[in-house]
């Protein structure tokens, strides 16, 4: 630790890492986080930041959460890990048994990965690996286009083809993407589905429900998603819910499923179930995905793990989380921020920097007018993270599009400043 005394640590993170999502030449230092505190971020300087994208859409309660942090400390001296297979542990147990009791009725098993890409993987494994030990040859999945689910190589597939993935587009499976349901492309849309259906080799179809995250928060309504859903169920495709970013409340209610009248068959979890303190994947399905691979054929074993599945200190945070997630005051500051998101939204939807302004739940995205298509490496907001960051405001842009995902614990004050100055924002775009 000598040798590190007297380190400068902008020198150091810029000769040693390599932060993702991020040009590497000519970028800016990093700003130097040391503590966290409530809904904000505090860098080496003692400049304080309203963490309004909730560090990438996974901290739910606020940084350093006394609860939180006090059961974790708890469970580092009572058991820090432990191998999961011929093996379990009491934290597991009750996670488990916490989160199925909340998810939709149909969900029977739970399996335990590292996060919201291993969580999608293993959705999709389960599902190929059910045709397989049926004897039945299914491998195509059908996804939305804009899809975003994940880095791995399944993940990958299943998204749409972008900058994200365009150097490994050759090597990802085959994969049929359609637009998001609409009033005017329903009908033709599920003539397509029947089309699709007609060729008996549709493994499944996967959806983030509700809301495309990395897409731009596209936003789509329960009721069109439902009749897809009913069309798979009666043709016995299977349904996958990437619940990584809409879970624990962020679309209002605990999942946005529970808008849905028609229940996934698998439903993948990730971000917000720790709180933001612990990586932590779940996957979820239905008893029919399960008995699937209940045979003597040991071959039919489901042959998929993680070394640290199950981490005993990250069920701990996820069922803290959990224990916060219940609480009534949390639920009515969920309905505070949906609220007060909608008032803003209102007052703000004419803005004429502004193409439009969508909402579901504590969601709240901004599409600036542009004749440019959405583009992850779209410059035209490349000022704004710097904008809002000298306002003490993180945010970060999706191309033309930018969001606000706070913590729950985020008081009105608070919101009423971030409008605020979103306010400032758009109107010097003007000038």
């Amino acid at each position: 630790m000598s040798k590190l005394s007297n380190i400068n640590y902008t020198e150091c993170d810029e000769k040693f890492i390599w932060h993702p999502f991020t040009h590497q030449l000519n970028k800016k230092s990093a700003i130097n986080i040391v503590k966290g505190e409530g809904v904000y971020l505090i860098d080496d300087k003692g400049n304080k930041y309203i963490d309004a994208v909730s560090s990438w859409w996974v901290n739910l309660h606020g940084h350093c959460h006394p609860y939180i942090s006090k059961k974790i400390s708890e469970q580092l001296y009572q058991l820090e890990h432990s191998i999961f297979s011929d093996f379990t542990h009491p934290k597991a147990i009750e996670l488990a048994a916490a989160l199925l009791s909340i998810l939709p009725s149909n969900q029977h098993k739970l399996f335990y990965s590292d996060d919201g890409s291993t969580a999608v993987e293993v959705a999709l494994k389960m599902a190929l690996q059910y045709w397989n030990n049926r004897s039945e040859n299914k491998h195509i999945f059908i996804a939305f286009e804009n899809a975003y689910h994940g880095d791995t190589f399944g993940s990958m597939s299943v998204g749409d083809r972008n900058v994200f993935n365009k150097a490994f587009e050759s090597l990802l499976f085959e994969v049929i993407h359609v637009p998001l349901p609409t009033s005017e492309n329903m009908s033709d849309l599920k003539a397509q589905f029947n089309a699709l259906f007609q060729q008996k080799n549709i493994a499944g179809f996967i959806f983030e429900p509700l809301v495309q995250g990395a897409a731009g928060m596209l936003m789509y309504e329960a009721k069109y998603l439902n009749e897809l859903l009913l069309l798979c169920q009666q043709n016995g495709v299977i349904t996958i819910a990437d619940e990584v970013m809409t879970g624990f409340g962020r679309t209002g209610k605990n999942f946005a499923c529970d808008y849905l009248n028609t229940a996934p068959d698998i439903i993948c979890l990730s971000k917000g179930l720790t709180g933001g303190y612990m990586p932590l994947g779940i996957t979820t399905c239905s008893e029919h995905i399960y008995k699937a691979f209940l045979q003597n054929d040991k071959t039919k074993t489901f042959f998929h793990g993680h070394s640290y599945t199950a981490n005993p200190l990250a069920c701990t945070a996820a069922l803290a989380n959990f224990d916060v997630l219940c609480a009534s005051e949390t639920q009515k500051n969920i309905q505070l921020i949906c609220d007060a998101h909608n008032n803003f939204l209102e007052k703000i939807k004419h803005h004429a920097a502004l193409k439009s302004v969508r909402q579901t739940g504590t969601i709240l995205a901004f599409e600036i007018a542009s004749n440019d298509k959405l583009n992850y490496l779209n410059e035209g907001l490349n000022n704004l993270q710097d904008f809002f960051i000298a306002r003490g405001i993180i945010l970060r842009p999706l191309g033309n599009i930018f969001y606000l995902i706070t913590p729950y614990c985020v008081t009105l004050n608070q919101l009423h400043y971030i409008y605020s100055t979103i306010e400032i924002y758009l109107n010097e775009l003007l000038n």
